[in-house]
């Protein structure tokens, strides 16, 4: 039997990955894989009167670069979609922000998380 993971259990542990570092550095987590139809977001959280919105990536290994590149525009679009659905949903009119945290590695001791705060911004093409 293979001790490979799946796509899908990959996302999972670096997605908890993700979850313990954010709570750990002091964010509150409001939803974990929200969906809305075709939408998703990986953590919505809260930090000093902000909600964010964190698009989790990961890589096994870095020769192909960074893992937040894969966060392309039309990603992007779609976060920003899904945030405006969630922010009507829960009435929310405050601060807020899109971060991207990426993990690469697979094994616990070996891993390397870097934490994009503010990430990009929806402007006027979004």
């Amino acid at each position: 039997m293979s001790t490979r993971k799946t796509t899908t259990e990959k996302g999972k542990f670096t997605e908890h990955i993700a979850f313990t570092f954010l709570q750990q550095s002091g964010y509150e987590i409001e939803a974990v894989n929200w969906r809305t139809g075709k939408l998703e977001i990986d953590i919505i959280a809260k930090k000093s009167k902000n909600l964010v919105f964190i698009e989790v990536k990961s890589r096994a290994i870095d020769r192909w670069g960074d893992p937040a590149v894969a966060v392309n525009h039309q990603k992007k679009k779609l976060l920003v979609r899904a945030a405006s659905m969630y922010m009507e949903m829960v009435d929310y009119d405050g601060n807020f922000r899109f971060d991207i945290i990426t993990v690469v590695g697979y094994e616990v001791d070996k891993l390397t998380i870097e934490h994009y705060e503010d990430a990009f911004f929806p402007g006027l093409d979004f």
